[in-house]
């Protein structure tokens, strides 16, 4: 009995599909590559903080005035001020004192201060803004709250927030492997789908020879 022979030549339409699943394999695992080593490295040193319990000490003026830059159009921006307003705690962690601020950002952007008011043209604006900061965490004097605590980097200092957190982390991860994922399926249905179309040609010219 001679031979049969089917053809295994994928169609214009199924290389396509390959191609396109490749591509999001390459895109995936460049991606993974760049967040790993450029970007989520980096972030996770920044997110060694261990949480600690602080409790407030004292809420207080240092006297100063810095300047911030506010934004008010496209070719329009320029500076003003805001007073310094430093809140002191006691860490669990250290059981010394250190100065609160709320993120990470504002710590490097002042390290004196423990509160960056939103920067707008109006100095009293700024400082009202300090005030309502200052009064309400004068009214939690003696409370406990958590905070975030890095002995290696910043033995004065605590954060009440962490700029990232493991959400933000796993959405980063998250997208590049779906694509990988994603590609990878593409790619494996679409040589199934092949081979089971290969073997029903094979079955049905058997049938009629």
């Amino acid at each position: 009995m001679a031979r049969l022979r089917v053809s295994y030549e994928y169609s214009e339409a199924e290389d396509k599909t390959i191609r396109l699943g490749l591509f999001l394999i390459v895109c995936g695992i460049v991606s993974l590559f760049i967040l790993c080593f450029c970007w989520l490295n980096p972030t996770l040193q920044k997110m060694q903080c261990k949480p600690a319990n602080c409790t407030v000490l004292s809420v207080q003026q240092s006297g100063e005035m810095f300047e911030c830059t506010f934004t008010c159009g496209v070719d329009c921006k320029g500076t003003s001020l805001y007073p310094c307003l430093q809140i002191y705690v006691n860490n669990s962690e250290s059981y010394s004192q250190a100065l609160l601020h709320f993120n990470e950002q504002q710590l490097l952007t002042n390290p004196k201060c423990s509160y960056l008011p939103p920067c707008t043209r109006d100095n009293q604006k700024n400082t009202d803004s300090v005030l309502k900061q200052q009064h309400d965490w004068t009214k939690n004097i003696s409370q406990s709250f958590t905070c975030f605590f890095d002995q290696q980097r910043r033995p004065d200092d605590v954060l009440l927030e962490r700029s990232q957190n493991e959400s933000v982390l796993l959405h980063c991860v998250l997208w590049p492997m779906v694509s990988l994922l994603v590609g990878v399926l593409i790619v494996v249905l679409t040589v199934c789908a092949r081979s089971l179309a290969v073997r029903a040609e094979a079955l049905q010219k058997r049938k009629f020879s």
